[in-house]
């Protein structure tokens, strides 16, 4: 395995790194450990206090640390501003309300006495993280886990070196101790053989692929680690009507081509009732086709080149496969011939079970448009994926929208929006999408203890355990 910087808009390799030795692994994780001691001692002010400090520095750099994020994997400069400023929210986010989410619950036993469930930290947790959002992604474990008490070691993908080293230094600025986030530039081999079955690694999060979600699962289940895992989608954007088309293009359009279509949560399914369907497909192709690709470090930009020549050809022949069984290009439809990792935008229709694009995931700017008669069915066919991230509902009759969205079977669905995410909002799927939920409340109980204090108030005396009952 390669950590290198490989500019998809050239195809020229800007920097290599060393693969860490597998001494230097097992130092990485034994470090981790024992800083989680003074970490989950230090009061939980102090570590807001650095963690606004670390918010402050994305702010300030912005512009500085986007630029890495569109040579390293292409994302258009207005986009990876974007990243970074969602990064820093997140960070606020949890520096203001850790404290609270971390308040110890009251609870009011059958059996008398006072009772109270805290959160704890567990130890150190290990993150493997995909190259599409290198630092959002990251803040998502980061944030929550710091905050809680718990340690991070990061494996960052090959593809995306110098976005990894740069978060280590910034929380290095900070003021956190070195061995609370520490990165390593491990191979997958050594995350499966040395880090997951390390006895001082207590749980494992993976934002990637079904595969490698797959893969990670089992490993972690052997040894008995807790796993979160956000992994792929193939998320439905209904359409029940033909009313406001023009934002629901515009709408389908930012949906589709975000981050170049390389999103979990990108809009890749179109499932547009029969009554708004002609006009929908016209209109959405026409938008598509006036999408060129451009040149990411331009802020206009909207769709910049896929992240390798390898992801662009992986798309090319999910493509391929799909108008040689038949399917229908309505815009755009092949690779641009230019140095690089570049793709048009493309609307394809009449896209059968038979085709590859009708169940895989297409991770880049491909938008796959089916009919439906009514509602009902644009249900059936959504729930129909394996996959259940996000997805979208778009009508004139919000009430409509809502009631379609209650039946959509993911783990988020927005109404007259494509998915989105802020920092006090839960992410995450189930079926194939994964399993746990970062951000919001819900990030920071995923690897905490829920510990249970249970004791007999002052004025009372707990009875013996009846001779009947029940013990576990």
């Amino acid at each position: 395995m390669t950590y290198a910087t490989v500019n998809p808009a050239t195809g020229e390799t800007v920097q290599e790194f060393p693969t860490a030795t597998d001494a230097e692994v097992r130092e990485v994780v034994e470090r981790s450990h024992r800083a989680f001691g003074g970490w989950r001692a230090t009061p939980v002010p102090e570590r807001a206090a650095r963690m606004r400090t670390l918010a402050g520095l994305y702010r300030e750099r912005k512009h500085e640390l986007a630029a890495l994020l569109t040579e390293e994997m292409g994302k258009p400069a207005r986009q990876a501003v974007g990243e970074v400023l969602l990064v820093a929210g997140i960070y606020d986010f949890y520096a203001e309300n850790a404290e609270r989410f971390m308040a110890g619950e009251k609870l009011e036993p059958s059996t008398g006495g006072d009772a109270e469930v805290v959160l704890e930290p567990t130890g150190s947790i290990l993150g493997i993280m995909p190259w599409n959002y290198p630092y959002y992604q990251v803040a998502r474990l980061a944030a929550p886990n710091l905050m809680l008490g718990n340690t991070v070691v990061l494996k960052h993908a090959p593809s995306v070196p110098q976005a990894a080293l740069v978060q280590e230094q910034l929380f290095r600025e900070a003021g956190f101790p070195e061995d609370v986030y520490r990165n390593v530039f491990a191979t997958n081999e050594q995350i499966a053989e040395i880090v997951i079955p390390a006895r001082t690694v207590q749980g494992v999060s993976l934002t990637g692929s079904e595969r490698a979600g797959s893969a990670v699962a089992e490993l972690a289940g052997r040894h008995l680690k807790k796993v979160v895992l956000e992994l792929g989608g193939s998320d439905p954007f209904i359409v029940l009507d033909a009313e406001n088309l023009e934002n629901t293009v515009k709408h389908a359009v930012l949906g589709r081509l975000g981050n170049t279509g390389q999103a979990c949560t990108a809009a890749k399914r179109f499932i547009v009732v029969d009554e708004a369907y002609d006009r929908f497909v016209d209109a959405f192709a026409h938008a598509m086709d006036a999408v060129q690709p451009g040149d990411p470090t331009d802020r206009k930009t909207l769709l910049g080149p896929l992240s390798s020549v390898a992801a662009r050809d992986g798309v090319a022949a999910q493509l391929q496969d799909a108008v040689e069984k038949g399917a229908t290009v309505r815009a755009g439809g092949t690779p641009v011939d230019r140095p690089g990792a570049w793709m048009e935008a493309t609307v394809l229709t009449d896209v059968t079970p038979q085709m590859r694009a009708y169940e895989e995931e297409i991770f880049g700017p491909v938008a796959v448009v089916h009919r439906v008669r009514d509602a009902d069915e644009a249900v059936e066919l959504a729930n129909s994926s394996p996959f259940g991230l996000g997805g979208s509902v778009f009508a004139a009759d919000v009430d409509a929208a809502r009631e379609v969205a209650a039946r959509i079977e993911s783990g988020m669905v927005f109404v007259n929006e494509v998915t989105g995410t802020a920092p006090d909002l839960p992410f995450g799927g189930i079926k194939r999408s994964g399993v746990g939920r970062e951000l919001g409340r819900f990030g920071i109980e995923e690897f905490a203890n829920k510990k249970l204090i249970h004791a007999p108030r002052r004025e009372e005396k707990l009875p013996l355990q009846d001779e009947e009952a029940v013990s576990p």
